[in-house]
């Protein structure tokens, strides 16, 4: 059914993706399907990569990890922003555009009063694209 899954990565925060990065996998074995590990990242130092260059390599690394880990077929994907706390919607449905995927599986919290105002990364991204969005709840 799925041929090729996103799972979007913020590397800073990769002990709190666990329960979805399962979910991620189940559903890549069960489909028998690629996932592409995709993330944004700044074009200036952050306390995980001094460059955009070495943040891909370490979003690659990641990618590998999981593969060895649950045994699925698995790429990356990074896409560079100015300001990835303001684009960070916009650049993952570009990104879902570019890499063909058609299953976004992606980590989201408990609905707040403040997604009235700033709604959560996962409910813009499925109301912006066309493919088919899991959110596993953290």
């Amino acid at each position: 059914m799925y041929k090729k899954m996103m799972f979007p990565v913020d590397l800073a925060h990769v002990d709190a993706l666990k329960p979805a990065l399962q979910v991620a996998a189940d559903l890549a074995r069960h489909y028998q399907t690629e996932i592409c590990y995709v993330s944004v990242t700044p074009t200036t130092p952050t306390r995980v990569a001094h460059t955009p260059e070495e943040y891909a390599q370490k979003l690659e690394s990641f990618a590998q990890e999981q593969a060895n880990t649950h045994g699925c077929k698995v790429s990356s994907h990074t896409v560079r922003s100015a300001d990835p706390a303001v684009e960070l919607d916009d650049k993952l449905v570009e990104a879902a555009k570019d890499i063909g995927t058609d299953l976004i599986v992606m980590a989201t919290h408990l609905p707040r009063k403040l997604d009235a105002i700033m709604p959560a990364n996962g409910s813009k991204v499925a109301s912006h694209t066309d493919v088919s969005v899991f959110l596993v709840r953290l």
